[in-house]
Formats: C-alpha cells, sequence, structure tokens
C-alpha cells in the first residue's frame, strides 16, 4: 500500500512538476533570445546608419544621434588606434569605455554578443569604427529573473507538493480502504478461528489411543497446518500494520544472528547441508529482536529447504558505513528472474504443488519483507551461478 501511495506521489508531483520547470525554462529562454536579438539588431543597424560621406556635418549629425533603450557608443579609428569615441545615450555610468575601447581592438573577432548572463558589454567592428553596447544592465536584468523564476520555482514546488499529497490520499483512499478491510478481516477471521482450533487440538489429543487412531492423526495434522498457516496470517497483519518505535532497542545483533544459525544446524544436519558463518563481532543495532530472529530464521529455514545435498548455506553479516549487510547464501534451484520480487508477496509460491506438501503457504518471505521495511530496510534476492542469494540491507 506504500508502494502504491509513493508511485502515485511521484508521477503527479513529477507531471506537475515537469510541465511548471518547462514553462519557467520557456520563458527564460524567450526573454534571453529577445535580449540577444536586440543587441544583435542594434550593433547591425548602428553600422548600416553610419555615413559613407567623412564630411564633418554629416558626421556630427550621426555623432549626436542618441539611442534610448540601450548605453551605445562608436569608437573611431585612426591607424588602428583609437581616434575619437562618440556616446550615442544620454545615460552616464561607471562603463569604462576607453578600456573596453583597446580590449577590443586587440581582440581577433570582428563581433561579439556573447553570453548575456556574465558579458558586460557586445561590440562590431567594421572599416575604422567600432561599435560598443554597455549590456551590464541587461546582464542584471536576466540575472534578477533568473533568481526570480527559482525562487517562484520553488514555492510553486512546495504548493505542488502539498497539492500532490492531497491528490494521491484522494485517488489511494478507496484502495486504502479495501486494503485495510481486507487486513482487519484476516486478522479477524484468523483470531476467531484460534479458539476453535485449539479445542479440536486439545480434543485430538484426548482420543488419541482410541481405535480410529488414524483418523484423529489425520485431525492433528491438518489442525497443525491450520495452526500454522493462522499464526503466520497474524504475524503478518501485525507487522504490515508497523510497530511503535518505543519498543526498538539496542541489540547485539552478531550475536542473535549467531544464535539463530546455531540453533538450525541441527535441522540442517538432517538435510545434509552444513551452515557456516562469517559475522562481524559487537554490531549493535536498534531493533526488535524477536524481529531479526524471526527474519534470520525465515531466510535460513528457507535456504536449507532449498539446497542441494551436502552443499553449504552461508551466513554473512558485516557493517559498512550507514548500514548492517546481511547475505544468505545457498546452492540449488535458480529463482527465476521474474520471480525474484514476486516471492515477497503474500501467498506467492514458485512451486505450489511441492510447497503445499511442505506446509508452506507462501507467507514466510512476506513477513521478512514486512520485518525488514519496519525496520527501514531492503531485501532482495538474486541468483547466479548455481547460487541464490537473500541481501538484506538495514540502515
Amino acid at each position: 500500500m506504500k508502494r502504491l501511495n509513493r508511485k502515485t506521489f511521484f508521477t503527479i508531483f513529477l507531471l506537475i512538476s515537469s510541465f511548471l520547470i518547462i514553462g519557467i525554462v520557456l520563458y527564460n529562454v524567450q526573454n534571453y533570445k529577445r535580449e540577444y536579438e536586440n543587441v544583435e539588431r542594434n550593433l547591425n543597424k548602428i553600422n548600416r546608419m553610419m555615413p559613407e560621406d567623412r564630411s564633418d556635418h554629416v558626421h556630427k549629425e550621426f555623432d549626436n544621434m542618441i539611442i534610448m533603450d540601450y548605453e551605445v557608443y562608436t569608437v573611431y579609428l585612426n591607424n588602428n588606434e583609437i581616434d575619437k569615441i562618440v556616446s550615442h545615450s544620454n545615460s552616464t555610468s561607471d562603463f569604462d569605455i576607453n578600456s573596453i575601447s583597446n580590449k577590443v581592438l586587440k581582440s581577433s573577432k570582428n563581433t561579439n554578443v556573447g553570453n548575456l548572463y556574465i558579458n558586460k558589454y557586445s561590440y562590431n567592428k567594421m572599416n575604422n569604427t567600432i561599435v560598443i553596447i554597455n549590456t551590464k544592465n541587461i546582464n542584471i536584468k536576466l540575472t534578477k529573473l533568473l533568481v526570480i523564476s527559482a525562487i517562484l520555482l520553488i514555492l510553486l514546488e512546495t504548493i505542488i507538493y502539498f497539492i500532490s499529497k492531497l491528490i494521491t490520499d484522494w485517488i489511494t483512499k478507496p484502495a486504502y480502504d479495501s486494503f485495510k478491510k481486507q487486513k482487519e478481516f484476516i486478522a479477524d477471521a484468523s483470531h476467531e478461528l484460534k479458539t476453535p482450533l485449539a479445542i479440536i487440538m486439545a480434543s485430538s489429543d484426548e482420543l488419541s489411543g482410541t481405535s480410529n487412531q488414524k483418523y484423529i492423526d489425520n485431525i492433528k495434522y491438518e489442525s497443525d497446518r491450520m495452526n500454522k498457516l493462522i499464526t503466520n496470517l497474524l504475524d503478518l497483519s501485525k507487522l504490515e500494520n508497523g510497530v511503535s518505535k518505543q519498543l526498538y532497542k539496542n541489540e547485539n545483533i552478531s550475536k542473535i544472528v549467531n544464535k539463530i544459525c546455531l540453533t538450525f544446524e541441527s535441522v540442517a544436519y538432517e538435510k545434509s547441508v552444513g551452515i557456516d558463518t562469517d559475522i562481524e563481532d559487537d554490531i549493535n543495532y536498534k531493533c526488535i529482536k524477536e524481529d531479526i530472529e524471526k527474519l534470520l530464521s525465515i531466510l535460513i529455514d528457507n535456504a536449507i529447504k532449498h539446497s542441494y545435498k551436502d552443499t553449504n548455506i552461508k551466513v554473512i553479516m558485516h557493517k559498512k558505513k550507514n548500514s548492517i549487510n546481511i547475505e544468505v547464501i545457498n546452492s540449488g534451484d535458480a529463482i527465476k528472474k521474474e520471480d525474484e520480487e514476486k516471492i515477497f508477496e503474500r501467498f506467492y509460491r514458485v512451486d505450489k504443488s511441492r510447497n503445499r506438501s511442505d506446509n508452506r503457504y507462501g507467507l514466510g518471505l512476506a513477513i521478512a519483507k514486512s520485518i525488514v521495511v519496519n525496520h527501514n530496510g531492503t531485501i532482495e534476492a538474486t541468483s547466479s551461478s548455481g547460487n541464490t542469494v537473500f541481501r538484506v540491507v538495514l540502515k
């Protein structure tokens, strides 16, 4: 259910965010393009307007021309040196036209508009003149627009986050209600079945030794199977509802793992399977001891049941920077790639006929996953080179 909730939320959030980001990027690109084209157009415009007639009165008229929107300068050259600088704007700024004119004169480029977010001026060299535009104000304007866009994006993303949460809750509510009712039904039904089952088992014990022993044995066998199923259903229901953080205590998880491995040695021996361990000493972890014991019991029991005869199971546990890695490795039939995730689902069985005869209902690994999730960890299964690895990472 949490997975469905997360997927729905991220789908909605990313979809709306994508449209918002694309819109803001396009708006900034459009503004940049417009400013770039204006600068380029003004550079070419001044060059086109420059008179070919070199007479003083014609040049004087050109020199007195005012450009309203931009701070524009015409630099006249004589023998590749600055002869005269004319301003075509009324504004006065700290723009060092003399220094910039010398830089442009030494430049190998005839035209340079450049990056308007970085460059403070643009120029165009033609014949014996250089047209220079002060783009510092454009730089400030575009940068300011970019900063405002970023702030607006953060604010809108915050709003989108909460909107996405509301939409997600609205969409997943029917599924959540259905899932909740299903869990409640399983828990309630399991509790209700516990009492009559206990009576049946107690009655079969009382009837032992009678002439109908064959039927009594069948009753006891099926009762045991039902009891195991009900216990697993109750455990799974409890785990899926989450566990109070107050129940978590600092435990020596190395001792817990060693103890479970030791417990299963006799079971493994009966199946002609050995258990090798590589467990780092004195690893402490905040957890529920009983749940970690159950997790290891499920994984080792599963490994024993699926191991070839005369092979060894490896139980490895090491602490890394921010996690504890546990691996249970066995040699046996490989898990198909398409089943690697499904085996952690409730009631999923790869081999239905074999699992049924072994009193296995596809709940063990579902319980293991719930324990790992409750401890803020991940669990996965992979098969390669004849080995199956169950890997648990506890954060």
